[in-house]
């Protein structure tokens, strides 16, 4: 396998940051995932992500206004404006809150923040992050999760579907709304309420 001074690599199991020299390179990658039943046209309010995601009001806002996770619908501009929260982006909040919860370095998941917002939903499905205490690993098969924790490193892993079908879960008994009309979508999956509007208006 092959890894890069920038904490990516190919072929393989591999670190997304380093904190500490003398780690080898030959480590698992891991990626969050999820099937795209949640479509981008659906936004959530910050007390519906902070729902979602296990998260204090107080989390969310300064993580936002740090960059470590900004809301990707529609970002708060100014005095009264509401900011929109994509899917992808709870799911990201759920995972800053479990690195945290285990003591993971704000440098490590800021790091770990930017590889999976790189990465495809299909990928994100698949991907376990592992974590040593001073790296995360991304591995993208049981293979590399079991030859990580053969090697002594992995000390805590998050399957990232599984956060992905819990956020899911969480957000269809949520209110969630529409980023084009503004309209509130209550009490359901709101990827399922999107496919009702456009077969009936088809």
């Amino acid at each position: 396998m092959r890894s890069s001074g920038d904490g990516t690599a190919a072929g393989g199991p591999y670190p997304l940051h380093s904190g500490a020299a003398g780690h080898s390179s030959q480590r698992p990658t891991v990626v969050v995932g999820g099937d795209g039943a949640t479509s981008d046209e659906v936004g959530y309010r910050g007390p519906t992500a902070c729902a979602a995601a296990g998260i204090t009001y107080r989390q969310l806002d300064y993580w936002a206004r740090t960059g470590l996770v900004e809301p990707s619908v529609r970002p708060a501009s100014g005095s009264g404006t509401q900011r929109l929260y994509g899917f992808r982006d709870v799911v990201l909040l759920k995972i800053v809150k479990r690195f945290l919860d285990t003591g993971v370095s704000l440098q490590n998941i800021r790091t770990t923040v930017q590889h999976l917002r790189d990465r495809g939903s299909g990928d994100l499905a698949r991907m376990t992050l592992m974590c040593d205490g001073a790296t995360v690993y991304e591995c993208s098969s049981p293979d590399e999760v079991v030859d990580l924790l053969q090697g002594g490193q992995g000390v805590f892993g998050i399957a990232v579907g599984v956060v992905w079908r819990d956020v899911e879960a969480a957000l269809s008994q949520l209110h969630g709304e529409r980023v084009d009309t503004g309209e509130t979508l209550i009490g359901h999956n709101p990827g399922d309420e999107l496919a009702r509007r456009r077969n009936r208006a088809g």
